[in-house]
């Protein structure tokens, strides 16, 4: 069994109207990882399967369903999976490493980032999301190592679930389960550690008799799910020091008026720790506008870029005939891939997409050069702001050009590398 690496890696958000303003619901993540590993934006279409078509993840095979909707993800580009993403129902999933009294397996299944995506490519709302992932770690389980390295890094998984009308807390320690229905018009955060208390709106028919057996809960004291699981405190979850508490703070300070640009400032808070620095760092960002009424669009903007601060996050509207996101998206090395073959992880390839190398030299250069740097900020800051005025109006007027939409993240990404190349 492999030791315990100390609790890092990610933070996840939603806020729902009106703790989030104009009728909306957003959501934001931050995917923190092993500072070199590159994380890739693509879109997937939504497809048809054969009867009994097998579907491979990262590490084993599982069957395949009639249909899969179509999704845009940010993931580590070594795996299946996704750290989060959206579908073109407006589902958005993100998912964060937690640890428990339960081992940790080191055998391979199904990983957390790949039940993510099997719950987006599955589900067109966000219980349906919640229940495809319990269905899939029931038969399958969770499992392996979740880093590109012949060191194992495993860990249990907890995930925040939205949809344009509600959001779910769904945390797990093996194949046991909880699930919090979000409080209507409130705000709720997950980080690296269980938070689901007494309110439990659905769970693992065996969660009590687990612990119970286990000797971790006595049967007729209120059942505390974090506290039973895990060694939380949970009377001090939301008053001590850590990134969680530190984000249940910044969601409070904003409530009512939280914005897609609102999220993106938290995400890019550096203090509280939230926008991460270091051997993990943040390596992707997400933040999603899920408007109430259905005939407006869903708004998703993605970094595909480490460390929020000095990237743009770049919409992505779903349409018919998206222009693939070739520019965001890593090489592939097909069966010579390392992850594939046995043993696992003996060397590494280059995985960065053209943003990444063109976003890393200028991150070199603004950190050399500090006047160039700062004019190259204040460059991507106003592509970033324009790009958020223009969603606004699609939004507020409900007009949607297809024709230009489908090369709108495209387009984007376009601007952001004339402006690395000046």
């Amino acid at each position: 069994m492999a030791a315990r690496p100390p609790p890092r890696s990610c933070d996840t958000f939603v806020a729902l109207p009106p703790a989030a303003a104009g009728g909306r619901v957003v959501f934001g993540k931050n995917s923190d990882r092993p500072r070199d590993e590159v994380q890739e934006v693509l879109h997937c279409p939504a497809a048809q399967h054969p009867p009994g078509a097998a579907l491979q993840c990262t590490y084993i095979e599982i069957e395949q369903v009639p249909h899969t909707h179509a999704v845009v993800l940010s993931r580590p580009s070594w795996l299946w999976g996704a750290e989060m993403g959206a579908n073109e129902h407006g589902v958005c999933i993100g998912n964060e490493a937690v640890w428990g009294r339960d081992e940790v397996c080191d055998d391979e299944a199904l990983l957390g980032m790949d039940l993510v995506r099997l719950g987006l490519e599955r589900a067109d709302t966000a219980e349906k999301a919640l229940t495809v992932i319990v269905d899939l770690l029931e038969k399958y389980g969770q499992g392996g190592n979740c880093m590109e390295s012949h060191m194992a890094f495993t860990y249990h998984n907890s995930f925040l679930i939205a949809d344009r009308k509600e959001a779910w807390v769904l945390e797990t320690s093996g194949k046991y389960w909880a699930a919090e229905k979000v409080e209507a018009g409130g705000v709720r955060n997950i980080s690296n550690q269980l938070s689901i208390t007494t309110k439990i709106d659905r769970q693992h028919p065996e969660l009590k008799e687990y612990a119970k057996s286990k000797g971790w809960w006595d049967g007729e004291k209120e059942f505390d799910f974090a506290a039973t699981y895990s060694y939380v405190n949970t009377a001090r979850m939301t008053t001590s020091r850590g990134r969680y508490c530190e984000g249940y703070k910044l969601l409070n300070k904003h409530k009512g008026s939280i914005t897609s640009e609102t999220m993106m400032e938290i995400l890019r808070d550096k203090e509280s720790g939230i926008n991460m620095e270091g051997g993990f760092m943040t390596t992707g960002s997400m933040v999603s506008v899920l408007p109430q009424e259905p005939n407006l669009p869903c708004i998703h903007f993605f970094t595909g870029t480490p460390d929020p601060a000095r990237s743009v996050f770049k919409p992505f509207i779903f349409v018919p005939n998206v222009t693939q996101l070739l520019k965001t998206t890593s090489p592939t090395f097909g069966h010579d891939d390392p992850v594939k073959k046995q043993p696992r992880f003996q060397s590494k390839p280059d995985r960065r997409h053209e943003l990444y190398k063109k976003h890393e030299s200028a991150a070199v250069a603004m950190e050399a050069m500090k006047d160039k740097g700062k004019e190259m900020l204040q460059k991507i800051q106003m592509l970033e702001k324009s790009k958020i005025n223009e969603m606004e109006s699609i939004l507020q007027n409900g007009c949607l050009d297809t024709n230009q939409v489908v090369n709108l993240f495209s387009q984007c990404v376009e601007e952001e590398l004339k402006i690395y190349s000046s």
